[in-house]
Order: structure tokens, then sequence, then C-alpha cells
């Protein structure tokens, strides 16, 4: 009976503390904060606070016969005699128990109840008060055997985890990615595009891709990290058509080959404070990373298929790799992050390095005025030494190598764009987004033009608890209209070869469909198609459909 009092009045206190904040108005004349704020070291007596012991619930003023506690602290003091009361007789029963109080007003109680054991005093601890803990004790025996076993077996789990742990510090994860596809016979309208449907598509074999990558993250203080990727892939969905037209058309977001093991990132990450971070590295140190993603699914390992689909190509520009990063939560549903990053910064040649090479800054303002709607507004200024923004997607190489000097000129770009997702209820969210580019080959006139767009919807929990479904359909980057001087006009280029002025003749749109089947907590597999109308922005091209059935193990 004692046991289950004492039981009873802790957890009462711990309810109404998480119930309601309770505010204590009294203040100490010499510091002015709340004196509830100030924490005895022990609950026993003390100089400035002094509690004395009371014979009769009665005595404690602030303690009425209807509160919900009374009758437990009716049985300890008149029963027990071990409660004690503020001097001005107060109990204060709100106020908050420390650790070391709740220790010492148990073994205060634990004493009395010895003390009346020794003395053999029958009518204040009965014989069926001891009978029943005797009782207690046999009735539930198997019980604290069990749970003593599952705390013994615990201990020994956690000793070994402990002793085979990979390190103190440095936490290993990982993941593999094997997918098997195949894409449709179909024929291209190559240069020069003349409305004849003349080159097989050449890559129509199934075939298998692979990517495996590595990450360490080893802890250097509390608030920073020091991040290693490495990755190996294998396979690709090339070879497509005999030119440039659509290289990048059907390119998979986890399709990236190496000749052999290399290294992804390298990059060390500071909280400076609890709203600010700071990324600095020489790999790795891109938007994708350093951005946070609207599109809550988007996963080359999980989530969609394609590399255009897993976010808007404007983000993906430059493909930086060694620079800084910064985010900054600067409210609670908004956030501001910031990047400058270079494509070759280990590389000291004459358009290279740092600061002389391809090179992309980038702002981005993520907002999320509720907890189901999330809005991300970018701004990305690149540099791109032979024209090409390194997007991956659609037209990304904008301004057409010279026949002279087989290279192409160089472009300053500014993009911007806008990311929009909802998530309608718990199995269903929708989203789009939109992007927009200019460039100019500095020093000399006029401008190429680029759009794209996305729409889609996802489908988290479909038919089962962690499957996912989604549809997207959306325009890979076109160039809309080119004006830059007579022979750099991509369009016109591929057309006679002449690269004069205007814009691609048609307009690639792309269908996704996915389902992904999650086995377990680290395996999956994802089953999709792919279709291409127009590929490469050219209209007297065959469509394309390409199949996929993507596996992935995580770590």
């Amino acid at each position: 009976m004692l046991a289950w009092l004492l039981v009873a009045g802790v957890n009462g206190v711990a309810q109404k503390v998480l119930a309601q904040e309770y505010i204590n108005t009294e203040t100490t004349q010499e510091s002015g904060v709340k004196s509830d704020n100030i924490i005895p070291s022990s609950p026993s007596l003390s100089p400035d606070e002094p509690m004395a012991q009371v014979t009769s619930v009665s005595q404690l003023k602030d303690v009425q016969p209807n509160d919900w506690a009374f009758q437990a602290l009716q049985s300890l003091v008149e029963r027990y005699g071990c409660i004690a009361g503020y001097p001005d007789s107060s109990y204060r029963g709100n106020r908050v128990l420390t650790r070391y109080e709740f220790a010492a007003g148990v073994n205060a109680c634990l004493d009395r109840v010895n003390e009346l054991i020794t003395t053999a005093t029958n009518d204040l601890v009965t014989r069926e008060d001891l009978a029943t803990l005797q009782k207690l004790q046999s009735e539930f025996a198997p019980e604290l055997a069990t749970l003593r076993g599952r705390v013994d077996s615990l201990e020994a789990k956690t000793t070994e985890i402990a002793a085979n742990q990979f390190s103190t510090t440095t936490k290993l994860s990982g993941l593999l990615i094997v997918g098997i596809q195949g894409r449709t016979s179909n024929r291209g309208d190559v240069n020069p595009r003349d409305g004849q449907k003349d080159t097989n598509d050449a890559g129509t074999n199934t075939n298998v891709i692979s990517l495996a990558q590595l990450y360490l993250t080893s802890q250097i203080t509390p608030t920073s990290y020091l991040f290693t990727g490495l990755i190996d892939g294998q396979g690709k969905t090339s070879p497509r058509f005999t030119n440039s037209v659509s290289r990048n058309d059907v390119l998979l977001g986890y399709e990236f080959p190496t000749s052999n093991l290399m290294v992804s990132d390298l990059n060390f990450h500071w909280l400076v404070t609890n709203t600010l971070a700071v990324m600095v590295g020489t790999d790795g140190v891109s938007m994708p990373a350093a951005f946070r993603g609207p599109n809550r699914v988007e996963s080359a390992a999980t989530g969609p298929l394609s590399y255009f689909t897993q976010r808007n190509p404007i983000l993906n520009m430059g493909y930086g790799h060694g620079g800084i990063a910064i985010d900054w939560q600067f409210a609670k549903r908004a956030s501001l992050q910031a990047i400058y990053t270079s494509y070759q910064p280990g590389n000291p040649a004459k358009g290279s390095g740092l600061f002389d090479g391809t090179t992309t800054t980038g702002v981005q303002l993520l907002l999320t005025p509720t907890n189901t709607l999330d809005l991300s507004l970018y701004y990305v200024n690149n540099y791109s030494s032979n024209g090409c923004l390194l997007t991956f997607v659609g037209d990304e190489c904008l301004t057409a190598v010279n026949t002279t000097t087989g290279k192409s000129a160089p472009l300053q770009t500014n993009a911007v764009g806008a990311t929009l997702t909802w998530q309608i209820s718990p199995r269903i969210s929708a989203g789009a987004w939109g992007g927009y580019t200019k460039s100019y080959i500095p020093g000399q006139p006029g401008n190429v033009e680029t759009t794209n767009y996305m729409v889609f919807l996802n489908f988290p929990d479909l038919f089962a608890k962690g499957n996912l479904g989604g549809i997207y359909v959306g325009q890979p980057p076109k160039i809309t209209s080119s004006d830059l001087p007579v022979g750099n006009n991509v369009p016109d280029f591929i057309n006679t070869g002449l690269g004069r002025a205007g814009g691609q003749p048609g307009t690639t749109t792309q269908i996704e469909a996915f389902y992904r089947f999650q086995l377990s907590d680290n395996i999956s597999i994802t089953p999709g198609i792919i279709h291409l109308i127009q590929p490469g922005n050219t209209p007297d091209s065959d469509s394309v459909t390409i199949g996929i059935l993507r596996s992935t193990f995580t770590f």
C-alpha cells in the first residue's frame, strides 16, 4: 500500500506539470526571479526555507478535501508520518519535484516504516499490511524474474554492440542500387533535322545499371562533423541517337558511371548557432546537398526514377564540387540557403579553379506557411566556360561547337524558379515546379532562353504502409529562343549547321509513373515506366518508352 501511494503521488505531480504551465507569482527580493525556478539541492531543511513535519493533513492550508491527491497525502501524513510542509503551513503540491527531492522523500518514508516495524506498532503497520506485501512479492516473482532476465540480456547486447561498433565517433552508412531497364525501338530525325526519321536509336538492348555509395559521418565536436562519401557506378542508358539531340532525355537518377571508386563528398558541417549552419568542402558542395528540397520524396534511391523528376534542373546547374554554403532558419516556418561552388576547384589551369572556371552562386527561400504546404523560390547565377549548364537534363548545352576551333562559347546565366508541394491528405500530395534561364556570351550581343516545368502526384503508403506511388508529367529544359551571334545558336545549328537565331521546333514531354514496394526497412523494389514525346525537342522523332525495375538496399 505504501509503495502504491508513493507511486501514485509522484505520477500525479508529473501529470499536473505536463498538463498545464504552473507559475508561482511569489518572487525573491534578492534576485527578482520566480521562486519556483530556484531548485534546492535537497528536499530536507534549508537555512532559508525550512520544512516542518506535520501530523495532520489539515495543517496544510493549500490542501483541500476535494483535491485529487487528498487521500494519498492524508494516509502518508496521518498513518506513516513522512510528509513535511513549509513553515507557512503550505504543501505546494504543484511545485516541480526534483530527483533529489524524490529520493530524500522516499528514504524518509522508508526510514519511518522501518522504525514502525522495529517498534512493532501494530496499530499503524498491521500484520495484514505485511502479509499483503509478502503476497504481492510472491505473485509477481515470475514477472520480476522475467524482467531481470530481459535487463541482463539487454546489458549483454549493449556491451556487444559497444565492443564491435565501427567507431565511437564515425557512423558508416550507404546504399546499393541495381536497376534493369530497356527501351523500345525508335527512329529519330537527327542533324540535319529535315523531317526525315533517318537514324535508329542505338541503345534499345536491356542492360543493368548499378550504383554503390558509402558515407562516413565523423563527429568532430557536438556541433560539427566531417562528411565523406565514396561512389562507384557501372552501366548507363546510352548509346542513344548518333548526335547530341536527345543525349539527356532518358538519364536515370542513379546513372553515374565511374571507371573506379571515387570520392563524391568531402565537406565539413558546423552548426554555428541553433539557427545557422555552414557547409564547406572540396567535394559534394552542391545545391542538391545544400538546399532543402520541398519535394519530400526526392531520392534517386527510393523516389522517382529519372534524373529530371528529382528536382527542378535549375538546382542541378553547375554540378558544383567545392565551395561554401549556409543554411539560416531565420523564422519558425522560413529558412534561407545560399551557396557558392566551383565545378573544378582543384584544377589551377586557365578556365578552371575556384573562381575562374565554371562557378555557380545560388540562393533559395524556403517557406512552410502550414504543415501541409511547402514553397521554395530560388535564384541561380552561373558562369559556364563551355556553354554547358551541367544540368544533364534536356537542352543544357546552349552554344554550338565551333567547327574551326572545336570549342563552344562560354555563357553567363541567370535563372529563377519555384517549387510548390501540397500535402492534400496523409496519402496524397501534389506539387509543381517551373524554371526559366536567360544566358548570354560575355561581351557579345544576344541571349538564349530556356524554360522547364513539372507537375506531379505522390501517394505515400499506397496499398501498404511504407510503399510509394508517383505520377510525374513535365517538360525538360527547352531553348525557346536564341539570338546569339550567328554560328552559336544550337537549334538552327542542328537543323542546318549554320547556327542562326531561332528556338527549338518541337517540345519534349516526359511522363513517368512508378510504384515502390518497401519490402523491409532497408530493401525496396520499384518498377516504373517513362514515356518521352518528341525526344530532343524534335517533332519528327519517334516517341520513346523505357521500362525500369530498380532495387535498393540501404544501411
